[in-house]
Protein backbone atom coordinates (compact mmCIF):
# COMPACT_ATOMS: atom_id res chain seq x y z
CA UNK A 1 0.00 0.00 0.00
CA UNK A 2 1.51 3.45 -0.66
CA UNK A 3 1.51 6.40 1.88
CA UNK A 4 2.28 10.25 1.27
CA UNK A 5 4.83 12.14 3.63
CA UNK A 6 4.93 15.31 3.65
CA UNK A 7 6.64 18.34 5.01
CA UNK A 8 7.39 22.45 4.64
CA UNK A 9 10.78 24.13 4.03
CA UNK A 10 10.98 27.65 4.53
CA UNK A 11 14.20 27.43 1.94
CA UNK A 12 14.83 26.61 -1.21
CA UNK A 13 18.37 25.12 -0.01
CA UNK A 14 16.51 23.17 2.61
CA UNK A 15 14.06 21.42 0.00
CA UNK A 16 17.10 21.35 -2.43
CA UNK A 17 19.14 19.16 0.03
CA UNK A 18 16.58 16.60 1.02
CA UNK A 19 15.71 16.13 -2.62
CA UNK A 20 19.07 15.93 -3.15
CA UNK A 21 19.08 13.35 -0.17
CA UNK A 22 15.77 11.74 -1.36
CA UNK A 23 17.14 10.44 -5.09
CA UNK A 24 20.57 9.31 -3.58
CA UNK A 25 18.56 6.65 -0.92
CA UNK A 26 16.54 6.07 -4.44
CA UNK A 27 13.65 8.05 -4.48
CA UNK A 28 12.76 9.39 -7.60
CA UNK A 29 9.59 9.39 -9.99
CA UNK A 30 7.92 9.36 -6.22
CA UNK A 31 8.78 13.45 -4.88
CA UNK A 32 6.91 16.15 -5.46
CA UNK A 33 7.56 20.15 -5.33
CA UNK A 34 5.06 22.45 -4.28
CA UNK A 35 6.24 26.63 -4.66
CA UNK A 36 5.06 29.76 -5.63
CA UNK A 37 7.01 31.14 -8.62
CA UNK A 38 7.71 34.64 -7.72
CA UNK A 39 10.35 34.98 -9.65
CA UNK A 40 8.78 34.41 -13.08
CA UNK A 41 8.93 37.90 -14.76
CA UNK A 42 7.82 39.04 -18.19
CA UNK A 43 11.69 37.92 -19.52
CA UNK A 44 10.77 34.13 -18.74
CA UNK A 45 10.31 31.69 -21.81
CA UNK A 46 6.29 30.92 -20.74
CA UNK A 47 7.55 26.65 -20.70
CA UNK A 48 10.38 27.53 -18.19
CA UNK A 49 9.93 26.51 -14.31
CA UNK A 50 11.50 28.72 -12.45
CA UNK A 51 12.85 27.97 -8.98
CA UNK A 52 14.57 30.54 -7.32
CA UNK A 53 16.33 32.36 -10.31
CA UNK A 54 17.02 29.29 -12.06
CA UNK A 55 15.25 27.31 -14.38
CA UNK A 56 14.00 23.71 -13.63
CA UNK A 57 13.35 22.49 -16.65
CA UNK A 58 16.74 23.89 -18.22
CA UNK A 59 19.07 21.16 -18.63
CA UNK A 60 22.16 23.10 -17.53
CA UNK A 61 20.93 23.33 -14.09
CA UNK A 62 20.89 19.90 -13.31
CA UNK A 63 24.36 19.53 -11.77
CA UNK A 64 24.87 22.77 -10.56
CA UNK A 65 22.65 24.54 -7.68
CA UNK A 66 19.59 22.87 -8.47
CA UNK A 67 21.04 19.55 -8.26
CA UNK A 68 18.09 17.70 -6.47
CA UNK A 69 15.29 19.56 -7.48
CA UNK A 70 16.12 20.24 -11.30
CA UNK A 71 16.04 16.12 -11.79
CA UNK A 72 12.26 16.70 -11.12
CA UNK A 73 12.04 18.67 -13.90
CA UNK A 74 10.06 16.01 -16.05
CA UNK A 75 6.24 16.45 -15.41
CA UNK A 76 7.05 20.17 -13.80
CA UNK A 77 4.90 23.09 -14.59
CA UNK A 78 3.84 26.56 -14.07
CA UNK A 79 0.46 26.84 -12.49
CA UNK A 80 -1.73 29.73 -11.74
CA UNK A 81 -4.46 28.60 -9.07
CA UNK A 82 -6.86 31.41 -8.41
CA UNK A 83 -6.46 33.01 -4.60
CA UNK A 84 -2.65 31.30 -4.89
CA UNK A 85 -1.09 33.02 -7.89
CA UNK A 86 1.61 31.52 -9.87
CA UNK A 87 3.23 28.23 -8.41
CA UNK A 88 5.38 25.42 -9.78
CA UNK A 89 5.11 22.19 -8.95
CA UNK A 90 7.63 19.28 -10.15
CA UNK A 91 6.77 15.45 -9.53
CA UNK A 92 3.82 13.68 -10.12
CA UNK A 93 1.99 16.48 -8.11
CA UNK A 94 2.11 18.94 -11.06
CA UNK A 95 0.00 16.47 -12.66
CA UNK A 96 -2.74 16.54 -10.29
CA UNK A 97 -2.96 20.41 -9.58
CA UNK A 98 -3.12 21.01 -12.90
CA UNK A 99 -6.35 18.82 -13.66
CA UNK A 100 -7.98 19.98 -10.62
CA UNK A 101 -6.93 23.86 -10.48
CA UNK A 102 -9.85 25.39 -9.80
CA UNK A 103 -9.60 22.68 -5.99
CA UNK A 104 -6.05 24.40 -5.34
CA UNK A 105 -3.69 22.77 -3.75
CA UNK A 106 -5.63 21.26 -0.92
CA UNK A 107 -7.56 19.38 -3.98
CA UNK A 108 -4.72 17.78 -5.35
CA UNK A 109 -3.82 16.78 -1.74
CA UNK A 110 -6.77 15.42 -1.06
CA UNK A 111 -6.50 12.87 -4.36
CA UNK A 112 -3.21 11.79 -2.63
CA UNK A 113 -4.92 11.03 0.82
CA UNK A 114 -4.28 14.02 2.81
CA UNK A 115 -6.90 15.31 4.78
CA UNK A 116 -8.54 18.38 3.46
CA UNK A 117 -8.18 20.74 6.59
CA UNK A 118 -4.30 19.71 6.37
CA UNK A 119 -4.49 20.01 2.63
CA UNK A 120 -5.76 23.69 3.57
CA UNK A 121 -2.72 23.97 5.83
CA UNK A 122 -0.29 23.53 3.65
CA UNK A 123 -1.97 25.17 0.73
CA UNK A 124 -1.44 28.32 3.38
CA UNK A 125 2.05 27.46 3.38
CA UNK A 126 2.91 27.80 -0.07
CA UNK A 127 0.72 30.72 -0.19
CA UNK A 128 2.77 32.51 2.11
CA UNK A 129 5.98 31.66 0.32
CA UNK A 130 7.40 28.42 1.76
CA UNK A 131 7.98 25.18 -0.01
CA UNK A 132 5.94 21.74 0.31
CA UNK A 133 8.19 18.10 -0.67
CA UNK A 134 5.96 15.13 -0.43
CA UNK A 135 6.75 11.63 -1.38
CA UNK A 136 4.67 8.73 -2.04
CA UNK A 137 5.89 5.49 -1.46
CA UNK A 138 5.49 2.16 -0.15
CA UNK A 139 5.01 1.66 3.65
CA UNK A 140 8.62 -0.01 4.19
CA UNK A 141 10.26 3.07 2.48
CA UNK A 142 7.98 6.27 3.88
CA UNK A 143 9.71 6.43 7.22
CA UNK A 144 13.07 7.11 5.54
CA UNK A 145 11.39 9.53 3.60
CA UNK A 146 10.11 11.38 6.58
CA UNK A 147 13.34 11.07 8.07
CA UNK A 148 14.73 12.83 4.98
CA UNK A 149 12.73 15.36 5.33
CA UNK A 150 13.05 15.99 9.01
CA UNK A 151 16.69 16.39 8.91
CA UNK A 152 16.89 18.36 6.22
CA UNK A 153 14.83 21.27 8.20
CA UNK A 154 11.54 20.57 7.11
CA UNK A 155 8.74 21.24 9.93
CA UNK A 156 5.20 19.80 9.78
CA UNK A 157 5.85 16.75 8.43
CA UNK A 158 3.05 14.24 8.40
CA UNK A 159 2.59 10.59 6.92
CA UNK A 160 -0.90 9.68 5.25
Amino acid sequence: MSKTVIGVFSSKDQAEKAVSELRNKGFDKEISIVAKNEDKDANTDENSVMFGGDSLTDGATTGGVLGGIAGLAVGAGALAIPGIGPLIAAGPIAGLLSGAASGGIAGGLVDWGIPEDRGRYYEGQVKGGNIVAAVQSSDDKINSAADVLRNNGARDVETH
